[in-house]
């Protein structure tokens, strides 16, 4: 794949720009996509061909794909508000397929798309972890974020059914360096800041960024059109995870349980008050451990970046560019508690 050009839509965002990064050390010409001219996200520093578009923009995403046989679409919808599910839908759906259609156009070989682990229901057998085979059902959660990456996810399979070679990557919970917003790493700055004392029963899948651009890069490389891979790391509960973060931070962990209706009334509350993100701990109790042997056998992709070293490089990053006042130092205590299994 040497010297072939690749379009990142998103490259100035978390992902996109470690996607960027990762195809850049991987030999390819790369050409970001941003909706500001001025925008570099946190690949200033690299030698990116940039050009101006917007998913709302069908030609100007033409323009953009034209002679790059391969994209990577990591400009996904995020809705800030929780008030109108119907017309988030139709956003986030018209956004995704303005992109497919200028792929068609442009004559891209190759699509990423990158969807997110909301997409991934509970097993169907409860004796495994939920894998690839296990779908979302639609209206079963009240958050528009799962509706509209649903139906995103939807319009890329329907797209690959109809000839466009569009392989569906699901990062799980993204955690790293080059955090720009930030988005999920605002829950370590907070573990850091001392604004988390507590936590809540549940479990989830945890990643590094790193990890989740060479999936991507794997995926162009190897995965087959049609088929979705999650590119996940650790299996954690939610107080290990929090427990790791509050380490590396310097910090005790949490040990103050919070009940679930509890967080959940305070998340409704901050989702209707247009809090960013408060509404997703609606869905608390639905976040689950992930199989990913998927994406490592098909993919070839090696072992994950362990949670706490992405949890210190995250904290380093976050310090160097001004969101922390102090230097994070891992205490010198008992490890947390062991992860309750890698996959």
């Amino acid at each position: 794949m040497a010297d072939v050009r690749c379009c990142v839509l998103g490259a100035t965002g978390f992902i996109g720009g470690q996607i960027a990064r990762a195809a850049l050390a991987g030999g390819l010409q790369v050409r970001g996509v941003r909706r500001r001219p001025e925008a570099t996200g946190a690949i200033g520093d690299l030698d990116v061909e940039w050009m101006t578009g917007d998913l709302a923009d069908p030609a100007s995403l033409v323009t953009a794909m034209r002679g790059c046989p391969l994209v990577f679409h990591a400009a996904g919808y995020y809705p800030r508000r929780a008030r109108n599910t119907q017309e988030i839908v139709r956003h986030g759906v018209t956004g995704m397929r303005n992109a497919l259609n200028a792929a068609v156009t442009a004559g891209v070989k190759r699509f990423i798309y990158t969807s997110a682990l909301t997409t991934v229901g509970p097993p169907a057998d409860p004796s495994r972890l939920a894998d690839e085979r296990d779908l979302y059902v639609l209206a079963s959660i009240p958050n528009p974020y799962y509706e509209v990456k649903w139906a995103m996810e939807m319009e890329a399979l329907r797209a690959a059914a109809e000839g466009l070679p569009v392989i569906v990557v699901l990062p799980t919970a993204v955690f790293g360096p080059g955090d720009v917003k930030p988005t999920t790493g605002s829950l370590l700055l907070a573990v850091a800041q001392g604004r988390v004392p507590v936590y809540v029963e549940g479990a989830i899948n945890v990643v590094d960024g790193r990890d989740v651009a060479v999936g991507h890069i794997a995926a162009a490389k190897r995965g087959k059109p049609g088929r979705r891979y999650i590119l996940g790391g650790h299996n954690l509960t939610i107080r290990e995870m929090l427990a790791v973060a509050a380490n590396v931070a310097g910090l005790r962990p949490p040990g103050l349980k919070l009940p679930l209706w509890l967080v959940r009334a305070a998340a409704g509350l901050g989702g209707w008050l247009g809090i960013a993100g408060a509404h997703h701990l609606r869905a608390i109790d639905r976040w689950q451990m992930l199989e990913t042997g998927r994406a490592r056998t098909e993919l070839g992709l090696g072992e994950p970046i362990p949670f706490d070293r992405t949890c210190r490089d995250t904290l380093d990053w976050f310090y160097e560019r001004g969101y922390l006042k102090s230097k994070p130092a891992s205490r010198q205590m008992a490890p947390p508690p062991a992860p309750s299994g890698d996959q």
